[in-house]
């Protein structure tokens, strides 16, 4: 395995991990904070637009490149 495979499969695993640490974060932080359904839901739809966007930026990058 060489370094460009090593570090392509490391980062889908981290950020992968990353991304799960942080939706338990967002969730911790609803809960502690009572924020109710309709904020639980606004929390989550705000702060994981951050991510839907970073897949959508790997997708289009991708894509160009084809």
């Amino acid at each position: 395995m060489n370094e460009a495979i090593f570090a392509q499969i490391s980062l889908a695993v981290f950020l992968t991990t990353l991304i799960g640490w942080m939706g338990f974060i967002v969730w911790d932080l609803a809960k502690k904070s009572g924020a109710g359904k309709f904020g639980t839901f606004a929390l989550f739809t705000v702060l994981g637009a951050g991510v839907v966007g970073f897949i959508i930026k790997t997708v289009l990058v991708e894509v160009i490149q084809i």
